[in-house]
């Protein structure tokens, strides 16, 4: 099992830069698929980024392809999300998530079995 917890959120202009980290707990991090959600009001919890267990593959989502990078240590157990070029659109509440075992897709949020608590990025116009 694994515990996460989001940090790096905050409010910040349209063209600006965030980059959000993922500390986990637990000994098998490195094992974990990790993935990128976020939500925002009103709206259904969508795929942003995921990462495999070694880093050596990545996953984006249209909308932030080319703005974000996805990137792990796992060594510090710590998964990171560096948005650039930021748009208002983006603002919502970010999770990190773990893959474990799950028939789900990795872009789905059925396909991840913890969550963290998320950290809020708002981007004004």
């Amino acid at each position: 099992q694994v515990q996460l917890v989001e940090s790096g959120g905050g409010l910040v202009q349209a063209g600006g830069s965030l980059r959000l980290s993922c500390a986990a707990s637990g000994r098998t991090f490195s094992s974990y698929f990790m993935g990128w959600f976020r939500q925002a009001p009103g709206k259904e919890r969508e795929f942003v980024a995921a990462i495999s267990w070694s880093g050596g593959s990545t996953y984006y989502a249209a909308s932030v392809k080319g703005r974000c990078t996805i990137s792990r240590d796992n060594a510090k157990k710590t998964v990171y999300l560096q948005m650039n070029m930021l748009k208002p659109e983006d603002t919502a509440l970010y999770y990190c998530a773990a893959r474990g075992q799950s028939d789900g897709s990795y872009y789905t949020p059925l396909g991840y079995n913890y969550w963290g608590q998320g950290t809020q990025v708002t981007v004004s116009s």
